[in-house]
């Protein structure tokens, strides 16, 4: 993978972008004229301490949420200015969301909660199953668990199917908002494997995340204060051996007042 932001595309750019939150009388900016660039095959993360507006940003950038004001434009389209109409179709060609919980629907089995999200897209249902089963496979999770029902399946599983169900429609940017945050560690640890390898295939993943060896697996790390962008650390292709990345990230991190 290139770091050269020259050598990249552009594909998600912000220019102002505001997001103010009214609750009663009370109006609570969370993003302040944040101007940013994303860029195509990057394994972008997003930290900052608590409240600094890292979900936020998130949602804004996949068009989960409108902003207040500013510019978003993803792939060269405008989005900011989409109606809640078009932003779900939207929604539903470019994204892919993974979340903490994996919310995945209890009464259909593995296999059916992947295929159900396909199926909004896809014309062909046999080409939707065989890309779903080569996917399954592809993050470890074998034919024997495809008909469980999610309940029956572990934690770790569960969000690795909610990684197939993301990318089943070959999305041009993964969201994931704190991915791990409900795993143990060797469980976590296997959804940053698969989410580092669909990057190695230059799948553009941006994920939120305040967890030290969750944000090393990123090769862009964007620092959030007070909704705006305080700085970044560029770390390079993600390489588990390497221990200067996780000082390079400490101390950058450190620095940001982390």
């Amino acid at each position: 993978m290139k770091n050269s932001e020259i050598e990249k595309g552009i594909i998600i750019s912000t220019s102002k972008l505001c997001k103010t939150f009214t609750i009663g009388t009370t109006k609570q900016p969370v993003l302040k004229s944040l101007d940013l660039n994303v860029y195509s095959g990057d394994f972008t993360v997003i930290m900052g301490s608590s409240g600094a507006g890292k979900s936020t940003l998130l949602y804004a950038l996949s068009g989960m949420d409108k902003p207040t004001s500013g510019e978003i434009t993803f792939n060269g389209q405008p989005i900011s200015g989409m109606t809640n109409d078009q932003l779900a179709v939207f929604r539903r060609k470019n994204c892919g969301f993974v979340f903490q919980q994996n919310l995945l629907l209890d009464n259909m089995s593995i296999m059916d909660n992947v295929l159900s999200c396909g199926l909004l897209l896809n014309s062909s249902k046999k080409q939707l199953i065989q890309d779903a089963k080569d996917l399954l496979l592809q993050i470890g999770l074998t034919e024997n668990i495809w008909n469980k029902f999610p309940t029956q399946v572990s934690g770790g599983e569960a969000q690795r199917a909610g990684i197939v169900r993301a990318l089943i429609n070959r999305p041009h940017v993964v969201f994931a908002d704190e991915p791990t945050g409900s795993l143990n560690s060797a469980a976590g640890r296997a959804v940053l494997d698969v989410l580092s390898e669909v990057n190695r295939l230059n799948q553009s993943i941006i994920m939120v995340t305040h967890d030290l060896n969750s944000a090393r697996r990123g090769n862009r790390i964007i620092y959030l204060l007070d909704g705006a962008v305080q700085g970044e650390c560029l770390l390079g292709p993600y390489n588990q051996d390497d221990r200067e990345r996780q000082d390079k990230l400490q101390q950058f991190l450190l620095g940001m007042g982390w």
